[in-house]
């Protein structure tokens, strides 16, 4: 609940929100230049969920993510400017301009990875969330799916692995309505992804996917059972994407003005905005303060991004394999 957030740590979610709202809308315009290369699938919309989970987190606990993952990398704390040189193919990225938009990795903040391939987080967090339960060390791992990873059988097995081996991890299924172009109304056979937790034995719950407080309540209840050796727990997180789901991609899909009266009638950050001042919990002076700081951080991101070298032939055959100490 807001009443349980001190200002330092609603100021920092609505920093969160705001950095990934920049960040993905600054991308669709430098997309349209050519200068990006390989595919870009963007997450602005979709705040309040890796906003509302990764309050619960630190560097320690470890996340797995989607092709839509750059949301999930900057709550997790990823470096913005990393990310960016990442996804303009430079050699400062944080994975040295070879990962792209789709699998920025950074193993320092517990980010297992974005994943081109639908559905195949699952099986790293459970894996993740049994060295936790080995090591007895009270950390978590979470992976987030959308609809369509829903009904991939590796988030099914992923599940079921969890529960009868009791892992601190927590599913985390956005479902912002596509797979792709394709409904979720049409492909998900059960009106709620969180009513399948049922046949896996573990808690499952639907929320606000527009509201950062449902999430967050909702994620604080699954990482505290998860940390108490509960275990897993399936959270749907029902929102929307502001963009296609590919840059490019006309949305003809789409109801006229979808997304033009969502965002009108249910932003997240719209609605974070007017709980918390309506509350005197915020003013729109600090809030304002926190868009031109993040302009500010994601101009010179952009900046900086370009003009940064890419990798050279003699940086090929590094980062392929993993040495071990004997």
């Amino acid at each position: 609940m807001s009443t349980e957030l001190t200002r330092d740590q609603l100021l920092h979610a609505y920093k969160v929100m705001r950095t990934i709202r920049a960040f993905e809308e600054r991308l669709h315009t430098e997309f349209a230049t050519g200068e990006i290369p390989g595919f870009v699938h963007l997450y602005a919309g979709e705040e309040a969920s890796a906003a509302g989970v990764m309050a619960h987190l630190d560097d320690l606990d470890c996340i797995a993510s989607t092709h839509r993952g750059h949301g999930h990398c900057i709550a997790k704390g990823v470096d913005v400017y990393g990310m960016m040189a990442e996804i303009y193919g430079k050699k400062t990225g944080v994975c040295g301009g070879k990962g792209g938009s789709m699998h920025i990795a950074d193993l320092d903040k517990g980010m297992l990875g974005a994943n081109g391939i639908v559905g195949a987080g699952a099986p790293l967090a459970a894996g993740a969330a049994l060295a936790a339960k080995l090591k007895g060390n009270g950390r978590v791992a979470v992976v987030f799916f959308g609809d369509g990873g829903s009904n991939e059988g590796a988030v099914f097995e992923a599940m079921n692995l969890a529960s009868i081996m009791n892992l601190p991890c927590l599913f985390i299924a956005e479902n912002n309505g596509y797979a792709e172009a394709t409904a979720s109304k049409w492909s998900v056979a059960c009106d709620h992804i969180a009513d399948r937790a049922v046949g896996f034995g573990m808690p499952g719950v639907t929320v606000d996917g527009f509201d950062f407080f449902a999430v967050h309540e909702a994620a604080g209840e699954a990482v505290k059972r998860a940390r108490a050796g509960e275990g897993p727990t399936l959270i749907e997180v029902k929102l929307s994407r502001y963009y296609g789901h590919f840059e490019g991609d006309a949305q003809t899909y789409r109801a006229p003005d979808e997304v033009k009266n969502i965002r009108e009638t249910r932003d997240c950050l719209m609605q974070f905005r007017e709980r918390t001042t309506r509350a005197g919990q915020l003013t729109t002076a600090q809030l304002d303060e926190i868009d031109q700081q993040v302009d500010k951080t994601i101009e010179d991101a952009v900046r900086r991004a370009k003009a940064d070298p890419k990798p050279t032939a003699a940086d090929l055959l590094t980062d392929v394999y993993v040495e071990y100490a004997a």
